[in-house]
């Protein structure tokens, strides 16, 4: 970098010299040329004094000329720097300025900003419009759902078998319309700067098993096989959220492994990290879905996930307390042969 700066400027050095030089040279050949016999009877002095002054003259109107086609092509550069901005105020971010100054032009990196601020700023009004949508879905479905029950129950000649079937999908759908407006609170809160975070030294291990304890009854339903080891580790994290994820990623396995199957829960301790790993022998999630399981209403499986009642909001919300604690979370899985999510922390953050 450095020799590439010394070598521009020892090219602006050799341009000027060069400039000046063709100047006073021109400058020379038109006092000789014009002049004739009177710049012969002048001392040398006075002509030499002549074509110095003579050089500065058309250096200084060369210079003018190009300072004017260069305050030309400016404006030009500047007018589209403002009209871009304007569209990007006014919401239009296909905005891609094509003017380059130079690649070490303080206008050029000025360009290369905008130019990234509009692609960045459209990402965000993409996925802003995407979740106004994902939203919209997941209430719309429910409601809908509500409703045309609801005026089912108007008929008069509905058993009261019929009428209790029908009372219990609303409360269902009630139930799925609560729980999603619960996780998008809880999102919204952990996104912003004002949600509680109260770390404290407490044993993990204890808290695993308190979770897989108060799940047993789903497990338990389903004939799953639970396969637990865990070493007594001490962790300093916010043992409320943690819980949140604990218990996230069991329901998930449990939800997802058929009847029979197993379930296995690690939790080991490796250095200065401590790494927690949740396996299930479950239908797996196809490799193209896996890098998105963690993004906002993504669904690998939008028929099974609406059957159980998930809004795809509850891996978003791990993700989120996770990476409060400044530690990761990754899946590996393959259709079929289950999932297996690993969470790593740190033991002090």
């Amino acid at each position: 970098m450095k020799g590439k700066l010394f070598l521009r400027h020892a090219a602006g050095i050799v341009f000027v010299l060069g400039f000046f030089t063709v100047c006073w040279s021109a400058a020379y050949f038109l006092t000789s040329l014009y002049a004739g016999g009177l710049t012969n009877q002048m001392p040398d002095y006075v002509r030499q004094l002549v074509t110095v002054v003579l050089g500065y003259v058309l250096a200084g109107m060369v210079m003018a000329v190009i300072g004017f086609f260069a305050r030309s092509k400016q404006r030009a550069v500047w007018q589209s720097l403002y009209d871009a901005l304007r569209r990007i105020a006014k919401g239009d971010f296909n905005v891609n300025l094509q003017v380059k100054p130079g690649e070490h032009h303080p206008l050029g990196q000025l360009v290369e900003t905008i130019n990234h601020m509009a692609v960045e700023l459209g990402q965000m009004e993409k996925m802003r419009q995407e979740f106004i949508s994902n939203v919209s879905h997941e209430i719309q479905s429910p409601l809908t759902s509500i409703g045309g029950f609801a005026r089912a129950l108007q008929n008069d000649r509905l058993s009261r078998e019929e009428r209790l079937h029908y009372l219990g999908i609303i409360e269902t759908e009630c139930q799925r319309l609560s729980k999603l407006s619960e996780n998008l609170l809880k999102l919204t809160s952990l996104e912003s700067d004002h949600h509680p975070f109260e770390p404290k030294r407490y044993r993990l291990d204890r808290q695993l098993r308190q979770v897989i304890l108060a799940c047993e009854p789903q497990w338990v339903d389903k004939g799953i096989d639970m396969d637990v080891s865990l070493e007594e580790v001490n962790v300093v994290a916010d043992e409320e959220l943690m819980s949140q994820v604990w218990v996230n990623l069991l329901h998930n396995s449990v939800k997802f492994t058929p009847n029979g199957g197993n379930i296995t829960i690690r939790l080991e301790r490796h250095g200065q990290d401590v790494i927690v790993c949740v396996a299930d022998t479950g239908i797996g999630i196809a490799e193209e879905d896996q890098p998105h399981l963690f993004e906002r209403f993504y669904k690998a499986d939008k028929s099974r996930n609406r059957s159980s009642g998930g809004s795809g909001l509850g891996l978003s919300i791990v993700k989120k307390i996770v990476d409060m604690h400044h530690g990761t979370i990754s899946v590996k899985s393959k259709p079929g042969e289950g999932a297996a999510f690993t969470v790593t922390l740190p033991v002090e953050p």
